[in-house]
């Protein structure tokens, strides 16, 4: 399986350069090999919130990007839900501060360590550093 961080599939709802070479990759996979946690729904639901109190979108707008999102999650990805053991996991990850992670992103390695997945595709140069310190397979899949 491979695990898609939020910073992969935000370019799928937002207008960004590498919108059509992430649809272009996601369309080449087989179902049933792609993978998520439900923590990317909270990022992208914040990554979204933020955009609408700056005035980038409008309260519609956002809800539908936040609902678009999470549909296609339920339909094309495998969902995994963060346990105890990820957060514990996520913590030591950030207390080893030579990956200088941030929470969020700690989670999302800890998610992927735990239930074994291929590797992480992110577009996250902070995370793709840290993967590399934690042994942790994780690529940029696209340029």
């Amino acid at each position: 399986m491979i695990y898609l961080d939020t910073s992969f599939l935000t370019p799928l709802f937002r207008e960004e350069a590498t919108s059509a070479k992430v649809s272009n990759f996601l369309s080449r996979q087989a179902a049933g090999t792609l993978t998520v946690s439900k923590w990317a729904s909270v990022e992208f639901a914040s990554l979204i919130s933020r955009d609408v109190r700056m005035g980038a979108l409008t309260v519609a707008q956002g809800r539908r990007l936040i609902a678009e999102f999470d549909s296609m999650i339920a339909v094309s990805l495998i969902a995994l839900i963060p346990s105890a053991n990820d957060f514990d996991l996520a913590q030591e990850y950030v207390a080893n501060f030579s990956t200088q992670l941030r929470g969020p992103d700690a989670l999302h390695l800890a998610v992927s360590h735990n239930n074994g997945v291929e590797f992480i595709a992110t577009l996250d140069n902070g995370m793709l550093f840290a993967a590399k310190k934690l042994k942790i397979p994780a690529r940029r899949m696209i340029r």
